[in-house]
């Protein structure tokens, strides 16, 4: 699967995980897929992490219900979610997997591992709690 994010809303995130860190930051990301499954983020969504912790995140329940109120009232549809690994790469920890519980959505991950190079992924992850399937997406930052 092919997602294409703007420069901009990939500089927000950055921001928003540096802003942050050592602690992950998260997040939602929404927009348009197309019938050949291709997704276009539109709307990135900077969320609380409730945790506060570097080892993981939960996204505030609030804030997550008022993101999705305002996809709906601008007619676009939810892709996924988005987090920081403010000090590991960015590929989806053992925890990462077992709380995908969603199978159509889209996993980006931010590393900030090493300063000043952040690396920005995105995943598909399925399956059974015990036996997850990760597949890297691709993955196409265009100007804007």
């Amino acid at each position: 699967m092919k997602i294409t994010i703007k420069r901009s809303d990939f500089d927000k995130i950055y921001e928003h995980a540096l802003s942050l860190r050592p602690d992950e930051a998260c997040g939602l990301v929404a927009g348009k897929q197309a019938a050949d499954g291709s997704r276009t983020i539109e709307k990135v969504y900077l969320l609380t992490n409730t945790d506060h912790t570097s080892e993981h995140f939960t996204i505030d329940p609030r804030e997550h219900l008022n993101a999705v109120k305002d996809m709906r009232a601008n007619g676009i549809t939810p892709l996924g979610n988005w987090h920081s690994h403010p000090a590991s790469p960015s590929r989806p920890s053992e925890e990462d997997k077992r709380l995908a519980n969603d199978s159509l959505a889209s996993y980006l991950i931010l590393s900030l591992e090493k300063k000043g190079e952040p690396v920005l992924n995105a995943f598909h992850i399925e399956g059974p709690e015990d036996n997850r399937t990760v597949r890297k997406e691709e993955l196409i930052i265009v100007e804007g």
